[in-house]
């Protein structure tokens, strides 16, 4: 199983990059991970908000479908609020169903609610309002936690 974190943003900062890169890194063979990036729409063309969203989440669908019909999960302010020890239930349940999965972080406008509402899952980091960087590194990081729970490794405590 692949797990691909689909991202639209802006170059990242050096320790945000470094800090996914290492937990990327340090997932385990059976659950590769990958961080895609998409750049974000230009924010001075005259367009809406929800014309930059929709342009946005078009680049999303079409990464989507070049990834072999992935589940797809929708990282949204409005999803299910979950503990580290869910989150590694649901990561257990997906490697046994086999499906690849990819995580959606939209731009600075979000995802659009078709996106979202076509998603299999929609999950909610936190009810703090986080810079794009932070969720992703976030994101990153509880992957790997989820990882390492489910192999018994210390690095999880409760």
């Amino acid at each position: 199983m692949k797990l691909t974190i689909l991202a639209v943003a802006h170059r990242q900062a050096d320790w945000i990059r470094a800090g996914c890169a290492e937990y990327v890194k340090r997932m385990p063979r059976e659950l590769p991970t990958e961080i895609l990036e998409l750049k974000p729409d230009p924010r001075n063309t005259g367009r809406t908000a929800e014309q930059i969203m929709r342009a946005e989440g078009d680049r999303l669908q079409a990464a989507l479908t070049q990834l072999r019909t992935p589940r797809t999960i929708a990282l949204d302010e409005k999803g299910s609020d979950l503990s580290t020890r869910a989150f590694a239930r649901w990561l257990e349940t997906w490697t046994q169903e086999g499906r690849d999965a990819a995580f959606l972080i939209g731009g600075a406008d979000g995802l659009t609610p078709e996106l979202k509402a076509a998603a299999d899952a929609r999950l909610r980091l936190s009810s703090f309002t986080l810079p794009h960087g932070l969720a992703r590194l976030l994101l990153c990081e509880q992957l790997y936690r989820a990882a390492s729970l489910l192999k018994n490794h210390p690095y999880h405590r409760e």
